[in-house]
């Protein structure tokens, strides 16, 4: 009976040192979250590589409002890139925050073909079009995928506004084309 009663407390032991790290790990994670969370709220810049997909969402998001369109797309845009298998903070974004990442590539675009919108005779310049239509893509894409999103509802129904009813598709530039149907080997 005393042999029983030793193992007992022995198994209690481990379980409480066990709820103990849990504890202190926990404890340590909800720290690195709050600090990090802090210095997105005054708009820092994440420093270490303890977030890096928030932090890339965050350089994103100060880019666009700084004015840098281009470079904040294309962070954006990595973002919706499939993680790499072998990173050790593999982190998934769920529907909603892609749905962020998308109104979020919206509303650089938007602003992008705002910053372009007449040409010197006062018709609506071909870069402009296309920011308005991308932007048009990336917010239905953001409503697909959460329907709920009134930010992107609202951002969408201000873009219709915009756009002129005429815009049906952007020529594409030939240049950037490959042409895969040409037989190989000709001179």
């Amino acid at each position: 009976m005393k042999n029983h009663l030793m193992r007992k407390n022995q198994l209690l032991g481990v379980v409480f040192i066990v709820g103990v790290l849990g504890s202190v790990y926990e404890a340590y994670q909800v720290h690195k979250i709050t600090s990090a969370n802090t210095a997105l709220q005054h708009g820092d810049v994440l420093e270490g590589d303890l977030f890096p997909f928030h932090q890339k969402f965050a350089d994103a998001y100060q880019q666009g409002k700084t004015g840098n369109y281009k470079h904040a797309i294309q962070n954006f845009g990595q973002l919706l890139e499939a993680p790499k298998q072998h990173d050790e903070a593999l982190f998934t974004p769920s529907q909603t925050l892609k749905s962020q990442i998308h109104f979020n590539i919206g509303n650089q675009l938007f602003r992008s073909g705002l910053q372009r919108l007449v040409e010197a005779d006062g018709a609506i310049q071909e870069q402009a079009k296309f920011d308005y239509l991308q932007a048009r893509a990336a917010y239905e894409q953001s409503l697909k995928l959460d329907p709920g999103n009134q930010a992107a509802k609202f951002n969408l129904s201000l873009l219709h506004g915009v756009i002129p009813t005429h815009i049906k598709t952007v020529p594409q530039d030939p240049s950037g084309m490959e042409i895969s149907n040409l037989p190989q080997g000709l001179p």
